[in-house]
């Protein structure tokens, strides 16, 4: 069979990547056509357009590249009808991909849609049409098949998240190099400068109150050393990684951690975190009132329950940081029921086996069946 895979982002080459690997194993024929990256590519996929010509970022990022985008949209469909695929998959990458649905619907395509948009969290307006355009959805979040079941009537599929099988690849290597002789303390501050010029300074303010421990940044791709050079210069227990974030978790005592896929990232890894929030005043006003759940963390919202400290906007200080971490490394009570906490999430998000093969199956044993 055809497949025309799209996916928009470096998560979703990723994903991407291991989806393809799981449908050439069932569908040896198949025939894959794909925008993403060079995971993608190196799965088997023929990539048509790179994710990196398609990323872009906040508001104003957005309205600047609006002539870029329509352009992509319309060479998409252009692409997609002089391929002839049996079906689409779409991943994640909502703005993009959600447009593309509609349209295929339009065209009597086939839509599969794998890792939903946050839609729980804001933008529920989107549903009603994901409902009508999209043939089949793949959640990768548990409280996910619910949500949509019991607020939308709708009947969608929970396969799993697929980062449980990426931390568990990486477990699987040898041991990394030791990036430090003291016990480390990851510091995850997020991948954009404006927030990490928010999170990172706070952050590095507790250094000088850990002297027996290491401060390890793990930088984001594409800012440059001095960027954090900068930042750093004054703290003599702080250095940086560039590309080994899931290196340096493997190796950290415990992390503080920007909001987003990361906390998640490091809950698998079994570390345990403090998660931090902090953004402009305005944004963070406008965000209390637009999204619409009781925690920021996905660990917490997988769960329902506090498992990790959420410190958010005016919480976020160097001294409640100093009081949850100091806890982190020196409460047995605490650290026991961390572990058990994340060994139960891991197991609620690997239920059955590994996303990427659970999401092939039900792929190709829905196409067969639809012919």
């Amino acid at each position: 069979m055809k497949y025309y895979i799209i996916a928009g982002e470096a998560s979703g080459d990723l994903h991407g990547s291991n989806l393809i690997r799981e449908i050439k194993k069932l569908d040896t024929a198949s025939d894959i056509r794909c925008w993403g990256g060079d995971k993608m590519q190196a799965a088997g996929g023929e990539l048509v357009k790179h994710y990196r010509d398609l990323a872009f970022m906040g508001f104003t990022e957005v309205l600047m590249n609006l002539r870029t985008i329509f352009r992509n949209l319309k060479f998409c469909k252009e692409d997609i009808l002089a391929s002839k695929p049996d079906t689409l998959i779409l991943i994640d990458y909502p703005g993009f991909n959600l447009r593309i649905a509609k349209w295929a619907r339009e065209q009597g395509l086939k839509v599969i849609f794998y890792i939903s948009p946050q839609v729980w969290a804001w933008k529920e307006g989107r549903v009603k049409m994901m409902k009508e355009c999209i043939d089949k959805m793949l959640v990768i979040l548990p409280f996910e098949k619910d949500y949509f079941k019991n607020k939308w009537n709708w009947d969608v599929e929970y396969v799993g998240h697929p980062l449980v099988e990426v931390v568990e690849a990486k477990q699987a290597e040898p041991a990394p190099p030791s990036f430090a002789n003291k016990p480390i303390i990851a510091l995850l501050p997020g991948s954009r400068k404006q927030e990490i010029l928010k999170k990172l300074p706070i952050m590095l303010q507790l250094s000088p109150r850990f002297p027996d421990h290491q401060f390890v940044v793990a930088k984001a791709p594409g800012l440059d050393e001095s960027f954090y050079d900068e930042l750093m210069k004054d703290y003599n227990n702080v250095s940086y990684v560039s590309n080994k974030t899931y290196d340096l978790l493997r190796q950290s005592k415990a992390a503080l951690v920007t909001s987003g896929t990361a906390t998640l990232e490091t809950a698998l890894f079994a570390v345990p975190e403090v998660v931090c929030y902090k953004g402009s005043p305005v944004s963070y006003e406008i965000a209390k009132r637009v999204i619409k759940v009781k925690y920021i963390s996905l660990v917490n919202l997988i769960m329902d329950k506090l498992v990790v400290k959420e410190l958010i906007q005016h919480e976020l200080t160097v001294e409640n940081l100093h009081h949850e971490l100091n806890d982190l490394l020196n409460n047995p009570e605490r650290q026991i029921q961390l572990k058990k906490d994340y060994s139960d999430l891991r197991q609620l998000l690997s239920e059955g086996g590994h996303a990427s093969h659970k999401a092939a199956v039900s792929i190709v044993g829905w196409l067969q069946k639809n012919r």
